[in-house]
């Protein structure tokens, strides 16, 4: 049998994992210089804890998981019953009852909702875990990848948004980032707009159309607008709005114009420019990440009700790199009223697949072990393990080559490895009690004391 990953899933070799650790402790270092605290939940939720929250179409995307315990003839006949109505869309509790999380928010309401009495809030949690989609494979689009989020719940303040969008444009900042666009807008202008139409209750409908058009441009929103019964006045009514344009004053100023008295549209409007009036205060000098808004942001998912915020990175074409947005009503699906919440989440796969386009890891991150000894043997390997326990007790990352290999072959190892440095203790460095170091990246050797080799290689 071949070797092979399941289609949309991948392995990590070590160089690939130093890279995604360094993004992830990248994020979480900020992350928790901002409050938040981390938190794991299961990788498989109960189904009915996903289903409806995502949208018809997402809900399409939930990898269900087959019960256990089906090879016995009850099961099996109740599996053959069932089946087809479920291929059908609905749900077979014989067959199914769990499935794979779809992202990393609805856990996290779900586990605040089960501990609400044992949490201090608002409560700001960090989360980074793989989520699971049924999705089509292709570039930047996986089955099996991580989500990176940050979220406070219990708060309505405005400053919470603030400081997320101040996440994003420091952590991309501290990866290196060429200029990123942190575009927001508000789901409250949205149902702004299917009032201005004339159709509340298309809000839905509206925004899913309008989500695609970075994709299927105006035309096929207008389409996708017209098969889903939208008349041509309230299309020209969208077109207008999607027209607006310049800096986000002027933006806001247009918008306001263009919603007149609608009470939940004016109400988005004043929430963004108090969340722009924020960040002027909180992005650092030198920051040149912009915040930007845009009308034409929508995101699809049904729980958000105020901000929303999408990522991107114009240097490399991969689609956006995060997320997120404000959702007052999502704790109330699991019964508990009253909380509101706001988060974000990192794509850590695609931001790992534009970093790897631009080359900006640094080359510390790429490099392996700090220094390997070459091993002679004998007294000689004794020696050398005394050195290695030496170094490793000064927080020095070190090995020893496990057999008394030919030389040219332990060389070898080291320069696969891209190990920057390699230790050589052998008779005449065991008899003077030094050692002689071999840097890679400038090709000299010189001889040291353990004393002046903890100095030269302590990170």
């Amino acid at each position: 049998m071949k070797p092979s990953t399941p289609q949309g899933t991948r392995d990590f070799a070590p160089d690939v994992l130093r890279k995604r650790y360094y993004i992830l402790n990248t994020i979480r270092s900020i992350m928790e210089r901002y409050g938040f605290q981390p938190l794991e939940t299961p990788a498989m939720e109960n189904l009915s804890t996903l289903t409806g929250k995502y949208g018809d179409e997402g809900d399409k995307l939930i990898f269900r998981i087959l019960n256990n315990g089906l090879a016995t003839p009850d099961k099996i006949e109740k599996t053959r019953a069932t089946f087809d109505s479920i291929l059908e869309g609905k749900n077979g509790a014989e067959i199914t009852d769990r499935a794979l999380r779809y992202d990393l928010t609805i856990p996290f309401a779900r586990f605040v909702a089960m501990n609400q009495n044992a949490l201090a809030f608002p409560f700001k949690r960090f989360q980074m875990q793989p989520v699971w989609r049924a999705d089509r494979p292709q570039k930047g689009r996986y089955r099996e990848f991580y989500q990176c989020d940050a979220d406070v719940v219990g708060s309505t303040s405005l400053l919470n948004e603030a400081e997320l969008l101040m996440i994003y444009d420091q952590a991309f900042t501290a990866l290196n980032f060429p200029l990123v666009e942190i575009r927001i807008n508000s789901r409250k202008i949205l149902a702004g707009l299917a009032n201005y139409v004339g159709m509340p209750e298309q809000m839905t409908n509206i925004t899913v159309a309008i989500d695609k058009l970075d994709k299927i441009g105006l035309d096929g929103v207008k389409k996708e607008l017209t098969e889903r019964g939208i008349p041509e006045s309230g299309i020209s009514a969208i077109e207008q709005f999607l027209s607006i344009d310049g800096d986000n004053v002027s933006k806001l100023e247009q918008v306001a114009a263009l919603m007149g008295t609608d009470e939940v549209a004016q109400q988005g409007i004043a929430e963004l420019r108090t969340i722009l009036d924020y960040t002027a205060t909180l992005q650092q000098e030198g920051s040149q990440n912009q915040i930007m808004v845009d009308l034409t942001l929508a995101r699809g998912l049904n729980y958000y009700t105020g901000m929303i915020v999408e990522v991107k990175c114009p240097s490399v074409a991969i689609g956006s790199i995060g997320g997120g947005g404000r959702y007052d009503d999502l704790t109330g699906l699991f019964g508990v009223k009253g909380l509101s919440g706001v988060g974000i989440s990192f794509g850590i796969d695609r931001m790992y697949d534009a970093m790897e386009s631009l080359d900006i890891f640094p080359d510390t991150v790429i490099r392996d072990n700090s220094v390997l000894f070459i091993n002679f043997g004998g007294a000689d390997e004794r020696y050398a393990l005394q050195q290695v326990t030496a170094l490793r007790t000064a927080g020095i990352t070190a090995e020893l080559y496990p057999d008394a290999a030919k030389f040219d072959k332990q060389m070898k190892y080291a320069n696969k490895r891209n190990i920057p440095y390699v230790a050589i203790c052998g008779e005449n460095e065991r008899m003077q009690n030094i050692i002689s170091i071999k840097n890679f990246l400038t090709g000299s050797q010189e001889q040291y004391t353990i004393t002046e080799a903890i100095a030269l290689l302590k990170p």
